[in-house]
């Protein structure tokens, strides 16, 4: 799967600790960022994804923690979508500040998709193909 993209955020002072340094649980919705956006440049929100009554719920997260993102950095979050399934997508992503040699932090996270009811249900032909 090749399907890509960048987001921007900026690391609110609400987001880091003492020390300046962004709370590990940020990461998560920063993920989340950057998978919204992926979604919305291949032409879905997932506002129609759930008028369609589709849910895709995360049913695992990993991530690993390289380097500190810091009070007022800017961060660019590189998305791509990981795998695509019957029922299941994944999503990698790359957490990177501009000047800084490699990625503070990468991760992944999956999707099951399912009715509004929380059945599993086949990820739509549509959304698979705009993906692809």
């Amino acid at each position: 799967m090749s399907r890509s993209g960048s987001s921007t955020v900026r690391v609110r002072y609400a987001e880091t600790d003492q020390m300046g340094i962004a709370w590990h649980g940020e990461y998560l919705a920063w993920f989340e960022v950057g998978r919204t956006d992926l979604l919305r440049g291949c032409g879905c929100t997932y506002r129609e994804l759930e008028a369609q009554g589709l849910r895709l719920p995360v049913i695992e997260v990993q991530a690993r923690f390289l380097r500190p993102a810091l009070y007022d950095d800017v961060l660019e979050i590189l998305t791509r979508l990981g795998s695509l399934g019957g029922a299941r997508v994944s999503f990698e992503y790359a957490v990177h500040r501009p000047g800084t040699e490699g990625p503070l932090a990468t991760g992944s996270t999956s999707h099951a998709a399912v009715d509004l009811e929380g059945r599993p249900r086949r990820i739509p032909d549509e959304l698979r193909r705009r993906l692809a």
